[in-house]
């Protein structure tokens, strides 16, 4: 089945910090397995990471380290279009088009506008009270039937088809109405430090976290110092037993099995060794990752090609896109 038959799937990933093993059993390890099955466009979202304050020779670092981790854990240029957000101006052109049809009240609802913006004081940021219409134009410049998010972006996900709709009923047909795609498993890998909550590139507490770029002896000691509980047996219980529901999901997306088999396979394990077990299946699944990520960081030419080309095949979707909504909004197109 070539592209042109294959449903559309779009996602992008921020550029900020150190991508971890929530990210990667998450998110990544499905996108590699998706770019075989849908016309994938992977973007890594740099202007959404400007919604906070960077410093630029470290954004433009973490840009090159993401894109090339990305490509190291399986994405490949023949399978997929991975590109950066800014490198096609489109994202930035239609999200104002789209900003002329979005109601405030839409966006003051948004759930993470709330959380984010108590840490930003009073001089709230309007970049993060508007990105979720960046967030759209995302989607909508690619015609994307589906995009693989976390439970935390369903309502971006309900106002971008929202923000769609409006536009077709007052203009006519011009975007597909996308749909999320939740995964099943992997969805949510938690801290280790704290299982109640997601994991974190941006934790401040690093033993919360695993980064794809620990070293084995980093991966053993943060599993080791893991948050379990008092109890001493090892089963699936998310309310009761957070700290070992996290070793087990991690377990079982490390060794690509289930909950039910990963809970069978540890349950006459100590605390100390199923840290230990978790800790060297996630180890082995990083070596690949790991070296490939060190040859591609040391070849940035062959990076910065594979992001020309990766743009070069996005733009020429978003393009097509942006024309048509210029054109019934009621702008001269440039000849």
């Amino acid at each position: 089945m070539n592209n042109t038959e294959k449903k559309v799937m779009f996602s992008g990933i921020q550029p900020s910090g150190d991508f971890t093993i929530g990210n990667y059993f998450g998110a990544i390890k499905n996108w590699v397995k998706l770019q075989y099955e849908f016309n994938c466009y992977f973007c890594i979202v740099d202007l959404h990471a400007l919604t906070v304050p960077q410093e630029p020779a470290v954004l433009r670092g973490k840009t090159m380290e993401c894109y090339a981790m990305l490509l190291a854990a399986g994405l490949t240029p023949d399978n997929t279009t991975l590109f950066v957000q800014s490198h096609v101006p489109a994202h930035s052109e239609l999200a104002w088009l789209l900003n002329c049809g979005t109601y405030m009240g839409e966006l003051s609802r948004m759930t993470q506008y709330k959380d984010k913006s108590v840490k930003q004081g009073e001089n709230i940021r309007v970049a993060l009270f508007d990105y979720p219409v960046l967030m759209a134009a995302d989607i909508l410049l690619y015609q994307a039937h589906y995009v693989p998010v976390g439970d935390d972006q369903r309502q971006h996900i309900e106002l971008c088809r929202d923000v769609a709709s409006r536009f077709n009923n007052m203009y006519s047909d011009t975007f597909t109405i996308p749909e999320g795609y939740y995964p099943k498993t992997g969805a949510r890998i938690m801290s280790l430090s704290e299982p109640t909550n997601k994991m974190s590139k941006s934790d401040s507490n690093e033993n919360g976290y695993i980064s794809l770029k620990d070293k084995p002896e980093v991966i053993m000691r943060k599993f080791k110092r893991a948050v379990t509980d008092s109890d001493a047996s090892v089963i699936y219980d998310e309310d009761k037993k957070p700290g070992i529901s996290n070793l087990l999901q991690i377990y079982a997306s490390a060794t690509d099995s289930t909950i039910q088999k990963a809970e069978q396979e540890c349950r006459a394990l100590s605390y100390a060794d199923l840290k230990i077990r978790v800790a060297e299946a996630v180890i082995e699944s990083l070596k690949p990752i790991q070296s490939e990520f060190e040859y591609l960081m040391k070849d940035k030419k062959l990076l910065e090609e594979y992001m020309q080309k990766g743009a070069q095949r996005a733009e020429a979707t978003a393009v097509k896109t942006l024309n048509k909504v210029q054109k019934k909004v009621g702008l001269i197109l440039r000849k």
